[in-house]
C-alpha cells in the first residue's frame, strides 16, 4: 500500500471508504438488474453505438478546433519594420514544424531549449555576420525581456484560468502528492470490476480505450498549439529585442516631440504640444501647384503661391489640424529638381506621408520619375523603417482638352464626356510614367474659385492612409528615442559613477 495512505488517520480512511462503497456498488448492481430484465446486451449495443457516434462527433470537433486554433494565432505587429516581418516568417516556419513528441510540455529543459532555438533563429536573421548572434544583446535588455515574458504569463493565467487568483502553491503541492494515491484506488476499482462483472468490465475497457484515443488526439493538438503559441510569444519578444525596438525607458515614443518637429513647430508659430505631429511633405516641380495645394487643404491662404518660379526657397512648415486629422505639420518645398539630393533624402526620411504634385498638362516627367526612383531606392534599403505612403496629386486638370469646358463634377467612367476621358487618360499616363498604383493618383483643380476634388476625394485618401502614416511615425520616433536614450543613459551612468567616486574616500574614513 502507498506510504501516504498508511500515514492517513484511520478516521480519514473510514471516511474515504464510506464515500467509495456506494459508488463502487452502483455499476455492478445496475448490470445485475439489466441482466435480470434481459436488457444487458441491448444496453451494451446501445453503449457501443453511442460511443462510436460520440467518437465521430469528437473527430469533427477536433477538425473544427484545429481551424479555430490556427485562427487564434496572433498576427504580426503592424507597427514592425519590414525586416521584423521577415523575422516573423522565420518564427512561423519554426512553429509550423514543431512535433509535440520532440518537445514535451512537461520537460522544462526541453522548453528552454526550444526558446533558445527560437532566439537563435531571430538573432541570426538580424545579425547574420556575427558568429554567435545570440550574445548580441545587453544585460538590461535581457532582464527586460524576462520581465515582460513573466508579465504576459501572469496576465494569461489571471484572465484565462478560472480560480487562478485563489490557487496557492500549497494547494498545487498537495494535489500533486495525492495523485499516486488516486491512481492506486482507481486501479483497485478496475480489478474488482473484472472479478464481479466481466461483461461490464469489457464494455468499460472498450469505452475507456475510445475515450483515451479521442483525448490523446485532442491533447496532441492542444500540445502542438501551446508549443506554437510559446514559440510565437518568444519570437515576438526576440524580434522586439534584436530589431532595436525594445526601449529601456518607459514612455510612448510619439507622446513627445522630436527635436526636428520642435524646431518646425516654432517656425510654424504654433504652441508646441507634447505629442509628435504627423509630418506631411509636399514635393514636385516648379509651378506644379504645391503651395496652392496646401492652401486648398487649409481652406485659406497659408503658403505663398508660385506666381513666379522658385518662390519657396526652403522647406516651410505649416500646422495642419482639421476634423479627422490630429496635429500635423505640412511642408511646402522648393522645386524638387533643384533640391540637393541629401536635403531631399533627409526630408523624405523625416516624413510620415508624401504628396507628389504633378501637372496634368506637362507630359515631360522623366525628371520626376528619376527623383521618385531615387527616393524609393533609399527607402527600400532601410528595412528598419516603413516607407511613408505616397499620394500623387494631379493638378491643372482644368487645362486638359477640351480647354474651354469646365463643368465639374466629372464621372471618370463616362465615355461620352470628353473632359472626363481626358482626365482619366491623364491619370493612367501619370501612374505609368511615375510607376505608382493608379488608386494613389488623385486629380484636382486648384484654380482660384474653381477648387475641385480636394475636400472629398483627396481628403478621404489622406484619411485612408493615416494608419500607415502613424506606423511610419512610430518607427521614426523610436529611432529618435533610441538615439536619445543611449545618450541619456550614458550621461546618467557617468554622473552616478562620478558621485560614487567622489564619495568613496568618505566611506573609507
Amino acid at each position: 500500500m502507498n506510504i501516504r495512505f498508511k500515514r492517513l488517520d484511520h478516521w480519514w480512511r473510514l471516511a474515504l471508504l464510506l464515500w467509495l462503497v456506494p459508488v463502487a456498488g452502483l455499476l455492478p448492481l445496475g448490470a445485475l438488474w439489466l441482466h435480470q430484465q434481459g436488457l444487458l446486451w441491448l444496453w451494451s449495443t446501445a453503449l457501443i453505438v453511442f460511443s462510436a457516434s460520440g467518437y465521430a462527433v469528437q473527430f469533427w470537433l477536433k477538425q473544427r478546433e484545429q481551424r479555430l486554433l490556427q485562427i487564434a494565432h496572433a498576427p504580426p505587429d503592424p507597427d514592425w519594420p519590414p525586416n521584423a516581418e521577415a523575422a516573423w516568417s522565420i518564427v512561423n516556419d519554426l512553429a509550423d514544424q514543431l512535433d509535440p513528441a520532440d518537445w514535451p510540455l512537461g520537460d522544462g529543459q526541453s522548453l528552454m531549449a526550444l526558446a533558445k532555438l527560437t532566439l537563435e533563429r531571430v538573432a541570426r536573421h538580424f545579425h547574420p555576420e556575427v558568429k554567435q548572434p545570440l550574445l548580441e544583446l545587453t544585460l538590461p535588455h535581457s532582464l527586460l525581456i524576462i520581465e515582460r515574458a513573466c508579465r504576459d504569463l501572469r496576465d494569461t493565467l489571471t484572465e484565462q484560468v478560472p480560480f487562478s487568483h485563489q490557487l496557492t502553491l500549497g494547494t498545487l503541492t498537495r494535489l500533486y502528492r495525492w495523485k499516486p494515491f488516486a491512481e492506486r484506488l482507481f486501479g483497485l476499482y478496475r480489478t474488482g470490476q473484472w472479478a464481479i462483472n466481466p461483461g461490464q468490465a469489457v464494455i468499460s475497457e472498450l469505452w475507456k480505450h475510445l475515450r483515451e484515443r479521442g483525448y490523446a488526439l485532442a491533447q496532441q493538438d492542444l500540445s502542438r498549439w501551446l508549443l506554437q503559441a510559446f514559440v510565437r510569444q518568444v519570437g515576438r519578444h526576440a524580434i522586439a529585442l534584436y530589431s532595436g525596438r525594445l526601449l529601456l525607458l518607459e514612455y510612448v515614443p510619439v507622446q513627445q516631440t522630436t527635436p526636428e518637429s520642435a524646431r518646425d513647430l516654432t517656425v510654424a508659430k504654433t504652441i508646441q504640444d507634447a505629442a509628435e505631429p504627423l509630418r506631411i511633405l509636399v514635393l514636385g516641380r516648379a509651378n506644379a501647384g504645391k503651395s496652392s495645394l496646401i492652401n486648398a487643404l487649409f481652406g485659406q491662404i497659408q503658403a505663398a503661391t508660385d506666381l513666379i518660379p522658385k518662390t519657396t526657397q526652403r522647406l516651410m512648415p505649416y500646422r495642419l489640424e482639421r476634423d479627422g486629422l490630429e496635429q500635423a505639420l505640412i511642408f511646402d518645398t522648393p522645386d524638387a529638381e533643384h533640391l540637393a539630393p541629401n536635403t531631399l533624402r533627409d526630408a523624405a526620411a523625416k516624413a510620415d506621408m508624401i504628396f507628389w504634385v504633378s501637372a496634368a498638362h506637362r507630359p515631360d516627367r522623366q525628371s520626376e520619375r528619376q527623383i521618385l526612383d531615387a527616393l524609393r531606392l533609399v527607402q527600400n534599403t532601410r528595412l528598419e523603417r516603413h516607407p511613408p505612403p505616397l499620394l500623387v496629386v494631379v493638378t491643372h486638370i482644368d487645362r486638359l482638352r477640351p480647354l474651354r469646358e469646365w463643368q465639374p463634377p466629372y464621372d471618370l467612367t463616362a465615355t461620352e464626356n470628353l473632359k472626363a476621358m481626358s482626365i482619366q487618360a491623364a491619370i493612367t499616363a501619370l501612374a505609368t510614367d511615375l510607376d505608382v498604383p493608379i488608386a494613389s493618383v488623385i486629380p484636382v483643380c486648384l484654380a482660384d474659385g474653381q477648387v475641385y476634388n480636394v475636400e472629398d476625394t483627396l481628403w478621404v485618401a489622406l484619411l485612408n492612409h493615416l494608419d500607415q502614416a502613424r506606423r511610419t511615425r512610430l518607427l521614426r520616433c523610436q529611432d529618435d528615442r533610441r538615439r536619445n536614450e543611449n545618450w541619456t543613459l550614458l550621461r546618467r551612468q557617468l554622473a552616478n559613477a562620478g558621485r560614487f567616486l567622489l564619495a568613496l574616500p568618505g566611506r573609507f574614513d
